[in-house]
């Protein structure tokens, strides 16, 4: 028996119940008392069936990186540097220089190199990041470390 089977068949005998005027409380107790019933019996069913009827298919997922390339890498590095509120994106270019062209101080350098560790997935080393002063730098040292060649 199917469970729309079971849930109809409950449905009309709750209905022949609700409709046959008895001033007896043990069938109001009985019409009430139907769900508790009828539902742990359709939920064992169903399980009972499922063992029997469904096949599982294991399945093996990957959690690989997507590929980059020096263009998308490109993109990555000056969307996330138009969207740091203390640079121009009219003065941005690959070739501005943070501290000259774009007059960014130490502490803006510090939180740009954060923010393209938390864009790529990777720690910056202090001493790597001291050598990044501009936007074309960053592009090349991703690619490095990424191990993306073109």
């Amino acid at each position: 028996m199917s469970f729309t089977q079971v849930a109809r068949s409950c449905g009309r005998f709750a209905a022949a119940l609700t409709t046959v005027r008895i001033a007896s409380v043990a069938v109001q107790t009985q019409s009430r008392m139907l769900h508790r019933i009828a539902v742990p019996a359709i939920g064992a069913q169903l399980t009972q069936e499922s063992r029997c009827r469904w096949q599982t298919q294991s399945v093996r997922s990957y959690s690989a990186k997507p590929p980059l390339s020096l263009k998308l890498i490109n993109e990555r590095v000056l969307l996330v540097l138009k969207l740091y509120d203390k640079i121009d994106p009219s003065k941005l270019n690959v070739n501005s220089h943070f501290i000259n062209d774009l007059g960014l101080d130490s502490l803006d350098h510090v939180e740009v190199i954060m923010a393209m560790e938390d864009e790529f997935g990777f720690e910056i080393p202090d001493s790597d990041a001291e050598k990044l002063l501009k936007p074309a730098d960053i592009i090349k040292y991703v690619a490095d470390k990424e191990d993306v060649y073109e």
